[in-house]
Order: C-alpha cells, then structure tokens, then sequence
C-alpha cells in the first residue's frame, strides 16, 4: 500500500496560476479484529477502527492493543495479519489472533479507551484509569544533554520520508541519550504514529522503554502521555505545545515532558532533572 497518492493541483501565487502534480498522505480506514478464546470456542470480535496512513499495520495493532492492556508480550499474539476474504476491504482489516489463555476484559476496554477528546471523563478519573493499567510511577536514570534535545527535530525530519514528500503527516521517533534516532513510525495520526512505534518496540521485546526517549512531530495531548507511559518511556519531547492534562498525567507519571523543542530551544513541564541544566546554568552566570 502507498503512503502517498498523486494529483494535479491548481497552484496560486500572487496573482499567477499553474496546474502542477503534487503528492497527498494517504488516508484510509483499518478495522482492528480480534481472535479469542478458548482452542474450542474461538471468537472474532472488531475492536477499532482508525483512520491511519497504510504501512506497519501490524505494529499500530500491536501498540494500541499493548497501551490498552490488552496483551502483555509479543507470545500473546498468535498471529497478526490482513483479512482476504473481503475483497472490498483488502489491506484495511487486520485479524489479530489471541493465545487461547488471553482473557480480555472487554469492560475495562470499553472505560479506557482514551481516543476521543469528548470522552466525558474528568481529567482524575482519566489517570486514575491509566494508572489501573500501569506499574506506577517511572524509574529511570535516563539523562539528556540539552544540545541533544535541539539537534532531535532536524535528525527526525531527515527519517520522515513521507513527510518530504506531503507535508502532511506526523512521526514518532525513539532516540536514546546520546541522541541517536533508534527508530522513527509516520502516519496522518499522532496516534497512529506512536502505535507503531510503541507496536514495533513491543515486537522486538523492547518495553519497557525505560533508557530512551521519544519524540513527536505535533503538539502532547493526554493519550500519547498514556501510551508513552504504558511503554515505560522516561522522557517525551515534541515540537508543539502539552494540553494541562498531559502535564498532569507526566507529573503523576514521573516522566520529563518537554514541549515547543524548536529553534534552539523547549520548555520542560515536568521532571526536570533528567535534562542536564548544570552547563547552562554555568553558562549564564
């Protein structure tokens, strides 16, 4: 499947007009389906549906159903593939097959899925629930120079391939302390986006994240804290802004969350004391 589709646009600049080719982010709906049950009594039940840009299907099933609490370990996955039967759907369901001894609560599921903005859910019920699900609050000698931070939106830009060519879409990248980019996952949605970096991470047998960090291309809502913190992640770095509640979950989270990392610069929201600040205090004294 493409990440991008050609047109022909109507280019205007100033008072000139040219029809020229341009390239678009692919945009199409996965169907998440699960397989469950005992070996005799094996059921199938659709679980999510996500707007998403085709590629590393596999892996955003993977780290949307791990920050879910769904599965725990890569053995708790049978097998994870495209359904064929439904021609008209061909590459957009994607069938999930548990280990018979995975009992999901699909109760709690339905209470914690933390996708929607309009969820009707108080910001400490929010991570009250997400705090349910995780083993508390992070651990981790992670230590980032700042110099580290500034170099990391110029090193992630150069991996997103699909972005060079739309403009349009988001990354998710996982960068260890010397900031080296370990990793980096694209797709119209932020979410998406850290999915398959989570889902990818998961696959490998590298949660918990607890000696690495990650970086967004957009703004920090609520669930990319939740998902980071379901993968053990000490430190979330982004280009744009953190909403209050995002910060809220960081602090009670302990992860460092840094906001507007651009130009030189960041604000740090929480846990400070895993950006090394002695050289610039140095420096401006």
């Amino acid at each position: 499947m493409a990440l991008v589709a050609p047109v022909t646009i109507q280019k205007i600049s100033g008072d000139s007009l040219k029809e020229t080719p341009d390239l678009l982010a692919v945009e199409e709906p996965l169907e998440i389906r699960l397989g469950f049950g005992p070996v005799d009594d094996r059921q199938q039940r659709s679980v999510a549906v996500t707007m998403r840009t085709p590629g590393h299907d596999e892996e955003l099933a993977m780290g949307f159903l791990f920050t879910e609490g769904i599965i725990q370990r890569p053995s708790d996955i049978i097998s994870c593939r495209h359904c064929v039967q439904d021609s008209a759907k061909e590459g957009n369901v994607l069938r999930v097959e548990l280990h018979p001894d995975v009992v999901v609560d699909w109760a709690r599921l339905n209470r914690n899925t933390f996708t929607s903005s309009s969820c009707g859910l108080c910001g400490k019920t929010t991570i009250d629930a997400v705090m349910a699900l995780t083993p508390g609050p992070l651990s981790s000698d992670f230590l980032l120079e700042p110099t580290v931070l500034h170099a990391l939106p110029e090193r992630v830009r150069t991996a997103q391939r699909a972005f060079a060519y739309t403009g349009g879409i988001h990354a998710a990248a996982l960068f260890d302390a010397a900031g080296t980019v370990l990793l980096v996952r694209e797709d119209i949605g932020r979410h998406n986006a850290l999915d398959k970096l989570i889902g990818a991470a998961f696959w490998q047998n590298w949660l918990p994240l607890s000696q690495s960090g990650i970086f967004l291309s957009g703004r920090i809502g609520v669930e990319l804290v939740q998902k980071s913190w379901m993968a053990g992640v000490p430190l979330l770095a982004a280009v744009g802004a953190p909403s209050s509640l995002a910060v809220q979950m960081a602090q009670e989270a302990g992860m460092t969350l840094t906001g507007f990392v651009r130009d030189e610069r960041f604000n740090v929201y929480s846990k400070a004391e895993r950006i090394n600040v002695h050289s610039l205090l140095a420096t401006s004294l």
